[in-house]
């Protein structure tokens, strides 16, 4: 069977999140960057290839690399021009636009008359932390699509519950400005809360919760490990992998 490799020859081939590679699958991702070459999957007979790669992850491959979970060779191999995109949170101006291009693509896929965001729920959309960056948003968008479809404009009542669960943010607020919590902190707080609001409303499944965050079940266990949050005792739904404790 042709791989992508194979159908990206001579042109570009994306791989999104490279800092989730296995070690194997790292290996031979560099085997096919350094020889210009694979073997297909059953196959003997090597075929060569000339693919530009473009990689994209949300971790830090330095840190990956000191630690001994990426490979620092390949690390080498694809870090040739970096670009770095700021989080969602850091360029809440750049929000409307992109949640704005996500409802177009929808409406047009769906053949839908066209609907607009209310003042309301775009400043709904500019104040979240966006802890699961673009893809959280796409996923919100589709949400908000999905139960406007008789509305000629969409509010805050087509937004996801976890976003309007923003009760302690004036007090966040207020103590960031006031100089009693620092910013990294306070995004921290709120992160944790929308974390936790997701988790209560799936019964703590991490799966359906990533889901409606719009980020991976993976990237969910590593956020709930850094901000402390672990599974309350009397939650009875089980995932098919163990849960992460604090």
């Amino acid at each position: 069977r042709v791989g992508q490799f194979e159908l990206a020859n001579t042109g570009t081939l994306f791989l999104d999140e490279i800092g989730d590679l296995s070690p194997i699958t790292q290996a031979k991702l560099l085997r096919v960057i350094q020889e210009r070459e694979f073997t297909r999957i059953g196959g003997v007979q090597p075929i060569k290839v000339d693919v530009r790669i473009v990689a994209a992850t949300n971790k830090n491959l330095d840190d990956l690399v000191r630690k001994g979970l990426f490979r620092e060779d390949l690390y080498y191999r694809i870090n040739v021009i970096s670009l770095y995109l700021p989080p969602l949170r850091e360029r809440p101006e750049d929000i409307p636009l992109i949640a704005n291009h996500f409802l177009e693509k929808r409406l047009e896929e769906a053949q839908r008359p066209p609907i607009e965001f209310g003042k309301e729920a775009l400043e709904l959309l500019t104040r979240y932390p966006w802890p699961g960056n673009v893809r959280e948003l796409e996923n919100f968008i589709e949400q908000a699509f999905i139960w406007s479809q008789h509305a000629t404009e969409i509010t805050p009542e087509h937004l996801p519950t976890s976003m309007k669960s923003t009760s302690r943010s004036p007090s966040l607020r207020d103590d960031t400005l006031a100089g009693r919590m620092s910013l990294e902190k306070a995004v921290m707080e709120f992160e944790r809360e929308i974390i936790l609001d997701a988790l209560k409303r799936t019964n703590y499944v991490q799966t359906h919760a990533a889901n409606l965050l719009g980020i991976s079940r993976r990237m969910l266990k590593y956020r709930m490990d850094t901000l402390g949050i672990g599974r309350p005792d009397n939650s009875t739904t089980q995932d098919s992998e163990p849960h992460m404790q604090e």
